[in-house]
């Protein structure tokens, strides 16, 4: 492989890498959610999700942003070869989030009581108020992580991302059995047991994610003062380089960031508004409090839960593939953007379509083996998988068609195509709900239904300012048809063995290997991957030696 071809593939290894931290880290919240849903049921983790849907909109409006546009500028700045003009970046980006940041955790903090009335969930205050102080933390975070990426490397972001999902995990079951006991006690003196002990173990559960966060923090820090170093030395090299003022540094980064803020503000609050027509329209449909809270956590708790973990690999390509874009769009290589819009997104089709039929083929096991004891609501739960897996494919290519977008400096485009989607999908939820009284239902068919808007839109747009001619057959359909294959041979492969031991988790495990083979082998002899793109996938060497060895490449 040419060195220029080397360079170009070289963010698909990282963004391989980020991917995988992503996939470990959504597999280890799986697995301590599972305990911590024993602990709160349904109605805590509804609380649960009600307290984060407000973290996640004040995280978007403070910090969310930071980590992508520090990315873009210092790749920028890194390929004209000012190192300094970069640091001085990062110095501006940990002022803002500092000043960001620490304002929106004292809102959340000394709000959270009308913040959580606001949602029709009153009882969320607690675990609201919890994740407060995180929101500081998680800005400072992402500067340096969007530093890191700049420069080129997502290990330490991949580490780093592990690392918090571990803490979380450990202090979240932990905090989250502790406080829902204190919960109990409390709830018993003041005569409301379940509904006091539900809201304070969700409460501890959101604590988990603060001290993850720290544990992150300080290790991105460590990593950090480490290659400060050398970063400096080199700077001291440099010649004849111009360094901005600190205020038009600061300006510069704010323009950066305000388009940016404003495609991921639309983009996700979708969610938040969602649950607030969802609630109050199920209140004027006689639906009670306790129902809706219910219905919503199996929303945010099992179905969002399971769906995020393949939507993750899209959000840490996006990662990979901005600076590459930036820089390379900046030099006017407009065959290397070319070459990085098409990889990215073959890449994570590639992904998608088999996730998307494996959860519609394996959605109801599945959710008996994760959430075991809260099994009163798993039609809900199945129902809501087989209508909206296919959010999966929509919600990969719009979360990496809004990075593609801002890598090549189309920074408002995103922000009308999310307004679009919102308002449309806002309009079907209502009408779905009042209409035909579809209740939670509607809410997931909206949600597909701003995915898909979102993705047609971008993609038009990409097309329009790359000049990227889209390919369809490697890309799409080969995926498709070798995904359909694998959902079919994945069903009766499970029900089969099902039948023969009764046991679901045994099934599931042959189910998931009988998958993993008939879609791999597929997509090899249709030709959906070549060898040089199999390499770039999580331990693709490897898989190009078993493929080699059976005659499938």
């Amino acid at each position: 492989m040419s060195q220029s071809k080397k360079n170009r593939s070289n963010f698909l290894v990282q963004g391989s890498i980020l991917a995988m931290a992503s996939i470990i880290s959504r597999i280890i919240g799986l697995l301590y959610r599972l305990p911590m849903t024993d602990i709160l049921g349904d109605v805590g983790i509804g609380y649960y999700g009600t307290a984060f849907e407000i973290y996640n909109v004040m995280l978007i409006i403070s910090s969310y942003s930071l980590p992508l546009a520090v990315s873009k500028l210092v790749s920028a700045k890194l390929g004209q070869g000012n190192k300094a003009q970069a640091y001085q970046i990062l110095k501006g980006a940990i002022v803002f989030a500092i000043a960001s940041g620490g304002t929106v955790s004292l809102i959340v903090f000394f709000g959270a009581d009308y913040l959580a009335r606001l949602m029709n969930t009153p009882m969320s205050a607690y675990a609201l108020r919890v994740l407060g102080p995180g929101l500081i933390i998680v800005a400072v975070l992402g500067v340096i992580r969007g530093f890191f990426q700049g420069t080129g490397t997502m290990v330490p972001s991949a580490i780093s991302q592990i690392i918090e999902q571990i803490v979380n995990a450990i202090v979240s079951v932990w905090a989250a059995y502790v406080l829902f006991n204190y919960g109990t006690r409390i709830g018993k003196v003041l005569g409301d047991q379940k509904h006091y002990s539900a809201a304070y173990g969700a409460a501890g559960g959101t604590l988990g994610t603060v001290m993850g966060s720290l544990a992150a923090l300080v290790f991105v820090c460590m990593i950090f003062l480490t290659y400060l170093k050398v970063f400096k030395k080199k700077m001291r090299k440099e010649k004849n380089v111009e360094i901005d003022s600190f205020s038009f540094t600061m300006k510069m980064l704010i323009a950066t960031i305000i388009p940016v803020l404003l495609s991921t503000t639309v983009y996700n609050i979708s969610a938040s508004i969602d649950q607030g027509i969802f609630k109050n329209i199920a209140a004027l449909q006689g639906y009670s409090q306790d129902l809706a809270d219910g219905w919503y956590g199996v929303f945010t708790g099992k179905y969002r839960l399971l769906i995020n973990v393949p939507i993750s690999i899209a959000s840490a390509m996006v990662a990979s593939a901005v600076p590459k874009l930036t820089s390379s769009y900046a030099q006017g290589d407009l065959e290397a953007v070319r070459y990085q819009i098409q990889a990215s997104t073959r890449f994570i089709m590639v992904i998608a379509f088999p996730c998307t039929v494996g959860l519609m083929a394996l959605g109801r096991p599945i959710l008996i083996l994760l959430f075991p004891t809260t099994l009163g609501n798993i039609d809900v739960a199945t129902n809501m998988m087989l209508l909206g897996s296919v959010a999966i494919i929509f919600y990969s290519i719009s979360t990496l068609s809004n990075g593609l977008l801002q890598g090549i400096d189309k920074l408002k485009i995103p922000v009308i195509n999310a307004l679009i989607a919102l308002v449309t999908h806002v309009l079907l939820l209502i009408f779905l709900m009042l209409a035909f009284r579809l209740g939670i239902y509607a809410v997931v068919i909206a949600n597909t239904f701003f995915a898909f808007i979102m993705c047609f839109l971008n993609s038009r747009a990409i097309v329009k300012y790359s000049g990227f001619k889209r390919e369809y057959k490697k890309t799409y359909i080969i995926p498709a048809i070798c995904s359909m294959i694998m959902g079919v041979l994945t069903f009766f492969a499970y029900h089969g063995m099902y039948k023969l031991c009764r046991r679901n988790f045994v099934a599931i495990i042959f189910a998931f290997i009988i998958a993993f083979v008939s879609y791999g082998t597929t997509l090899l002899l249709l030709k959906g991957l070549t060898e040089d793109e199999l390499r770039h996938f999580p331990g693709g060497r490897h898989l190009v030696k078993m493929a080699k060895i059976i005659h499938l490449m």
